[in-house]
């Protein structure tokens, strides 16, 4: 017989005038299995008129409160998390509530290695009952006192499938974590910054932390055995009209800021630049106190940037001003840049990459061109940084493919200098008669 677990946890709910559901979900914690002594829980308001009073609990509970400047979840989320203490954070929202393993099924997975750990979101209509009437369904296992039940969300139920619960999954994990059944252990939140708190419209916030803590290097866990309900049915399921079209627009436009791939951006190369590339390269400009030619770096910091959504930071930095370019930069990435691109270069001199673009070497990294051009992901450094696996680097050797040290570059013949003539794509139209 295993011995009863003395993980100490944390229960973040962020909650907006909405009493009757919050009172559902204290309740359904005061059946929790996990060790209520052990359990702290902190309501983060988000500006309601009245503030929430949760009453006397047998558990430790605390109310913070911001001010109402919108919807503000993910940034009530970072003010309940600083506001707690225990070692495993679980996000759950106010019209959720959770069955008596919940907390206990989440300590399991994280006992078990997950840094990040999904519940199951099953949906029914809460909206009629009682504090009473739930412990009959959840305490005392009363069928006759059980919501009607909605449909789960197949799109989920299939991605968990897909995936073995998350164990495969790939890049686009971060898509399969919901914010009202989230836990991370405490380490993995702070070490990834919390949620971004400028996300002010429903939806993206969680997408955007799994997908940093993904880059991070953390094991994603789904967890069938911890259950909550979700007071109503699924935001895919409910009606496609123009007000959803709008939300998903908002949510859209939200995650293309911070989340870098097709999926969120379309195909790299477009005419968009962002804040937070794709891929991010770092070019030591200045190696050994040698002062690369602007030249070479020129033709370098071109042929990376061509086609694909990158960004390069030069350490010396001489020919930044030259190049006029938002996506050039002086010194070192910023620690928000690095924690959201999914693909790093690292080099310490100007190479001219040809035959590829960086997003097509991506798409197979960890992979090295030549001797000096290396793209690897970003999730493989920190999984090697927390010593796991990562796969080794292989070598792609293809017709055409290069990335060579320059040699006496010419930018103006290069760009055209000795001949600049060419057959115009569109012809002028002829003057009307």
């Amino acid at each position: 017989m295993s011995s009863p677990s003395t993980t100490t946890v944390s229960v973040v709910v962020p909650h907006y005038e909405s009493p009757h559901d919050l009172s559902l979900l204290l309740t359904a914690l005061e059946l929790q299995d996990h060790p209520l002594d052990l359990l702290d829980v902190v309501v983060a308001d988000d500006g309601s008129a009245r503030a929430p009073d949760p009453g006397e609990r047998p558990y430790r509970v605390r109310v913070v409160a911001q001010a109402d400047e919108g919807f503000r979840a993910a940034a009530a989320r970072n003010l309940g998390a600083a506001a707690s203490s225990g070692e495993v954070l679980c996000f759950l929202d106010a019209d959720t509530v959770p069955e008596p393993g919940y907390v206990s099924a989440v300590v399991r997975a994280v006992e078990a290695g997950a840094d990040l750990v999904v519940g199951r979101r099953r949906h029914g209509d809460l909206a009629q009952t009682s504090p009473e009437q739930l412990r009959r369904w959840l305490g005392d296992g009363d069928a006759t006192a059980a919501p009607r039940e909605f449909a789960e969300p197949a799109w989920l139920v299939e991605a968990y499938e897909r995936t073995d619960d998350l164990r495969s999954a790939g890049d686009d994990a971060y898509r399969f974590v919901i914010s009202a059944v989230l836990s991370t252990t405490r380490a993995l939140f702070e070490e990834v910054g919390g949620f971004e708190g400028s996300f002010t419209a429903y939806g993206g916030e969680d997408w955007e932390l799994a997908h940093r803590c993904w880059l991070a290097g953390a094991t994603f866990h789904h967890e069938r055995a911890a259950v909550a309900w979700h007071d109503g049915e699924d935001f895919a399921g409910r009606t496609d009209d123009d007000g959803a079209r709008r939300s998903r627009n908002v949510e859209g436009l939200a995650l293309a800021r911070y989340v870098a791939g097709p999926a969120t951006r379309g195909q790299p190369g477009s005419a968009l630049v962002w804040e937070h590339p794709d891929v991010v390269v770092v070019l030591d400009d200045a190696p050994a106190g040698e002062v690369c030619d602007d030249a070479d770096v020129v033709a370098c910091t071109t042929s990376l940037l061509a086609g694909s959504d990158a960004a390069v930071w030069l350490r010396g930095g001489r020919a930044a001003a030259l190049l006029d370019d938002p996506r050039v930069h002086v010194g070192e990435p910023p620690r928000a840049v690095l924690g959201r691109g999914r693909y790093r270069v690292d080099l310490d001199r100007p190479v001219v990459l040809a035959g590829a673009t960086l997003a097509e070497l991506a798409e197979v990294a960890p992979v090295r061109v030549g001797e000096n051009l290396v793209v690897r992901r970003t999730r493989d450094l920190n999984r090697e940084r927390r010593g796991q696996d990562a796969p080794e680097v292989a070598v792609l050797d293809v017709d055409g493919v290069s990335a060579e040290v320059p040699h006496e570059v010419d930018l103006q013949r290069t760009w055209g200098r000795e001949d600049h003539r060419h057959e115009p794509r569109f012809q002028r139209p002829a003057p009307p008669s």
